[in-house]
């Protein structure tokens, strides 16, 4: 299974140094990285000559908003959804106290130097619920999606600051911490997917046509990673994310 908007942002480039077109999402440096990610837009159909030069990233999470805000109105048109980009976390039910102990940081230099001030999270993407009355504010923050083109060791703390920080600082039930990504090595995606829970999951845009390649291009030590997210429930196809935050 595959996001709607997957062929969109998946393509070709040229980089400086290579003689042919790789992936935009691969690394042009790792070898196995391009070979993989290859296989996966070769399985999508998207032939080298479709050459693409702009920067997948940004993109990447404003589709992500659009199409978790159309397929939430289309699955669940019951609730009330609040779907946006960079919307800092005080502005829901379970971080709203936040706002307040910023006010006190700031003014405060002691407070600044024990605290810091990296509480207040602007997740790429988040869904709140607007009909969920609780801790006397609204809305919920039901889920907080980290949109990552690809992962490198950077990405991977960066994430999992972030969703330290929502579960040590949240009042009330803890959102759906996730990532999506478009990420082709497996040890990449292994790397954020193993942990002690601070990524509920990380779901991948071409989920089946990376599954393939893997199958067909990858060594053993990377098939081993992929098999070990897969089978932990660790890493998932995008196409399932918006029954998850449905259901869930």
């Amino acid at each position: 299974m595959t996001a709607p908007f997957a062929r969109r942002l998946l393509g070709w480039r040229n980089p400086r140094g290579r003689s042919r077109p790789v992936p935009n999402c691969a690394d042009s440096d790792s070898d196995a990285s391009v070979r993989i990610a290859a296989g996966m837009l070769e399985a999508l159909e998207l032939e080298p000559q479709e050459a693409i030069a702009r920067e997948p990233g940004p993109e990447l999470e404003r589709l992500v908003r659009d199409d978790i805000r159309s397929a939430l109105a289309e699955s669940a048109p019951h609730r009330h959804w609040e779907v946006d980009r960079g919307k800092v976390i005080s502005h829901f039910a379970q971080y709203a106290h936040l706002q307040r102990v910023d006010e006190l940081v700031r003014t405060n230099a002691e407070l600044r130097i024990t605290i810091g001030q990296d509480y207040l999270i602007k997740p790429d993407v988040t869904v709140g619920l607007v009909d969920f009355d609780v801790l006397g504010a609204d809305p919920f923050l039901h889920a907080a999606v980290s949109c990552k083109w690809t992962i490198r060791s950077d990405r991977v703390q960066n994430i999992r600051h972030e969703c330290n920080q929502m579960i040590r600082h949240r009042r009330g039930r803890q959102p759906h911490l996730i990532a999506v990504t478009a990420e082709p090595l497996p040890s990449r995606l292994v790397s954020i997917a193993r942990g002690t829970g601070e990524v509920d999951a990380v779901y991948h845009i071409a989920f089946d046509a990376l599954q393939h390649s893997v199958e067909h291009h990858a060594t053993p030590q990377q098939q081993e990673a992929w098999q070990e997210c897969v089978e932990q429930r660790r890493l998932l196809s995008y196409a399932n994310l918006a029954d998850t935050l449905t259901r869930w």
